[in-house]
């Protein structure tokens, strides 16, 4: 199968270069194409893509993009459309990944036809694992208990993180591709991984949870940090479900509800053991993303905000991150 890969990457050369080295490290048997969207506002990660392209040009193609607008959903729409793989892996520029990710990925898409999406595990490398015990540090993951497969009329979960994931091509253009509102840089700010996710379920094309497919993640957040991602969260989460309720979904409606329950839920309970109310950065920002969405427009073919007068696609600041390298000694 021809597989593609798209590295979105903002102003992290600390990391971005180790997180291409990885996946142009795979020991896919077929040649493939490695595409960098960047959005950064320096040259620091054009000079590292350059170099790492000469020294892997027998193995694969690794090629530069520069964006001068930011938005994470912008720029995966901008990848899919520079790639040429039947299938197009995505990841971070924080993250490593193993020899196989690419082999396992074209194994599980291989083997099903209707498979539309992939998420794979996010795992926290051994190397940051104790700073994330001991709450010094805060490390986004994704674990996979079991494999799933979630397809219209079995089930759904609302689930995934684009640190590890791969696309179909054609399900891409048929679900019309990533919200442009949604995700980091983007205006409500998060949650682009679920919509698609969502979306892809409600266009009948399978949605895979493999724990298969592995990927390290060494972008971390130290607790100030983690207030403002819980906030982008929040948001994010809001104009998500809100957009489909609005599109009449009655499964949206109820994992909004499931949400906003579990959440008032766990501070009432955490108000009667400490008998004061707690501090919560995530549902507050919920409700203001319901607010903010409702200034957008939805084209309810694809079911993606459109620009009206109060709501614009303008550029905010991306999530704050501490990004860590990968060392000789704990290898990848």
């Amino acid at each position: 199968m021809k597989l593609s890969v798209v590295i979105c990457t903002r102003d992290r050369p600390d990391t971005v270069g180790q997180a291409i080295e990885s996946v142009a490290e795979c020991d896919y048997p077929s040649r493939y194409d490695i595409h960098v969207m960047d959005q950064s506002t320096n040259t620091h990660t054009r000079d590292i893509v350059h170099d790492l392209a000469q020294r892997f040009a027998s193995k694969c193609d690794i090629v530069y993009h520069f964006l001068d607008k930011a938005g994470l959903s912008r720029a995966y729409n901008a990848g899919m459309r520079v790639s040429t793989g039947d299938v197009v892996a995505g990841t971070d520029d924080d993250v490593v990944v193993p020899k196989d990710w690419l082999t396992e990925i074209d194994r599980a898409f291989v083997a099903d036809p209707q498979l539309g999406l992939l998420y794979g595990q996010v795992l926290i490398p051994d190397s940051l694992k104790e700073a994330e015990r001991s709450g010094e540090l805060i490390v986004p993951h994704l674990l996979i208990e079991k494999r799933e497969r979630l397809v219209q009329g079995r089930g759904f979960k609302i689930f995934g993180m684009g640190a590890n994931m791969a696309i179909r091509r054609s399900s891409f253009e048929l679900v019309g591709g990533f919200d442009e509102a949604l995700g980091g840089g983007g205006p409500l700010r998060s949650s682009q991984d679920f919509d698609f996710a969502f979306r892809m379920y409600r266009k009948n094309q399978a949605v895979l949870l493999a724990p298969e497919v592995k990927v390290d993640h060494y972008g971390s957040r130290t607790q100030a940090q983690w207030t403002g991602t819980m906030k982008a969260y929040g948001i994010g989460d809001g104009a998500f479900y809100s957009k489909h309720i609005r599109c009449g979904d009655p499964l949206a409606l109820y994992y909004f509800s499931k949400v906003v329950l579990y959440n008032n839920a766990r501070r009432v309970k955490k108000l009667l053991k400490e008998r004061r109310w707690p501090e919560d950065d995530y549902l507050p920002s919920l409700f203001v993303g319901v607010r903010d969405a409702a200034k957008f427009g939805i084209d309810r073919k694809y079911r993606l905000f459109r620009e009206r007068r109060a709501g614009q696609m303008t550029v905010t600041a991306a999530n704050a991150v501490t990004g860590q390298q990968r060392t000789k000694e704990t290898g990848s």
